[in-house]
């Protein structure tokens, strides 16, 4: 039996430090709604996205449970502050200032981790650290060096789970005799779940955020209510997704899963599949910031595709979330981007609250498809074509995932 502990308020004080940042990228994608502001805005949260998941994986290992590790994670907390204040002006003036901070995040997690591992922490500080250089160099300098800096610190980023795993076949020796291997399939299941979960809420809070930010000081009118709640019911729906029963089913699946395969299972789930999740609630926020005050107009392209393309990246990432936990069905969301994405050209053709209203109901078709599929295949009535999905938990399901590539 697992002992399990849960998110602590320090966390969660943590998590809105980090949220912030995605506020930031918020605000930086709705100033330049381009593919540009799109790429910059992927390169910037990927970068910041490892060094959270890597505080979620630490504190899950070493709960915040004594002063200096509390300490520790407040300075990591300031420093994530200051790349956050960096955001805006990442790949300008402030580009030395967001590598900066981020260096201290990582050598702020290298010393925490040291607390529990000793110096097997080397195996992913070291990439780590030279992540954060490419970062600060990268400030330096303008157009395509600082591009090629950018991207040398996400293939240093790409690289630690191999040398992790790598130093972990190898049975590199942590401290109290505990072996690299044991680390890394240590991740309990309900905490780590719980962690990115209330990550996942708060960065909801964005988007409505985003619906007042937009209103801003106009007067409210029966149009302006209806476009708010309007897009409070895509944000409503893109809940609806993920927390009614896909949150409790990966905890079981985590639960279920051999303790020498959570780590390629965590990593697959809850950072390469949520990186287009919270992106996608980041990109739908911008564009709501920038038409929920035109909604009887017609839209430029860049809020209409950014509407679209940001319920359209979180559906991508939660059909990958599904496929990696084994969670079925994945075929109505899958089926929903296309629809998703046609609703771009309502908003430019006929106006902000047809593309919101589109929105809605492709959502909601793609949701009561799946209930139905999922009511016939519970009763023993599975529609042609599709096999019957395993229980909840199965460990089975887990061990096919997670026992490939």
């Amino acid at each position: 039996m697992e002992t399990e502990h849960r998110v602590s308020t320090l966390e969660l004080f943590f998590d809105l430090v980090f949220v912030f940042t995605i506020t930031q990228l918020t605000v930086l994608l709705s100033d330049d709604l381009t593919v540009r502001g799109a790429g910059r805005v992927l390169l910037i949260f990927t970068v910041l996205y490892w060094m959270y998941g890597a505080y979620a994986y630490l504190t899950n290992q070493v709960p915040p449970d004594r002063p200096v590790r509390r300490i520790l994670i407040l300075l990591a907390m300031g420093a994530f502050l200051v790349c956050a204040l960096a955001v805006p002006t990442a790949f300008g003036d402030g580009g030395v200032a967001f590598g900066l901070g981020y260096l201290v995040v990582v050598v702020m997690h290298s010393v925490l981790y040291s607390q529990a591992y000793g110096r097997s922490v080397l195996w992913f500080a070291l990439p780590n650290g030279l992540s954060a250089l490419s970062v600060t160099a990268a400030g330096l300098f303008d157009g395509p060096a600082a591009l090629g800096l950018w991207g040398l610190a996400l293939v240093f980023q790409f690289a630690t789970p191999v040398i992790s795993r790598w130093a972990a076949a190898g049975g590199a020796e942590a401290s109290a005799g505990t072996t690299m291997d044991d680390q890394l399939g240590g991740i309990g299941a309900a905490h780590f779940v719980e962690r990115h979960g209330l990550l996942l809420i708060i960065v909801f809070g964005e988007s409505v955020i985003a619906i007042g930010i937009g209103v801003g000081s106009l007067p409210l009118t029966f149009g302006i209510a209806g476009g708010a709640f309007l897009a409070l019911a895509v944000g409503a729906t893109l809940w609806w997704m993920y927390f009614v029963r896909d949150e409790g089913r990966a905890e079981h699946v985590f639960a279920n899963t051999p303790t020498d395969r959570r780590f390629k299972l965590a990593l697959r789930a809850y950072y390469y599949a949520f990186i287009p999740m919270l992106l996608g609630i980041a990109g739908f926020s911008a564009g709501v910031k920038k038409s929920i005050g035109h909604l009887g107009e017609q839209l430029p392209a860049g809020p209409a595709f950014a509407l679209a393309g940001g319920v359209a990246c979180y559906l991508a990432g939660d059909v990958a979330f599904r496929l990696v936990l084994g969670i079925r069905p994945v075929r109505f969301r899958a089926l929903a981007v296309v629809p998703v994405l046609a609703t771009a050209a309502a908003g430019m053709r006929l106006g902000g609250a047809w593309q919101l209203t589109g929105l809605v109901l492709v959502l909601l078709a793609s949701l009561t498809a799946e209930a139905r599929s999922w009511g016939r295949t519970s009763s023993g009535d599975t529609p042609a074509g599709v096999a019957p999905e395993e229980p909840e938990g199965s460990a089975g399901a887990a061990a096919g995932v997670t026992g490939s590539g």
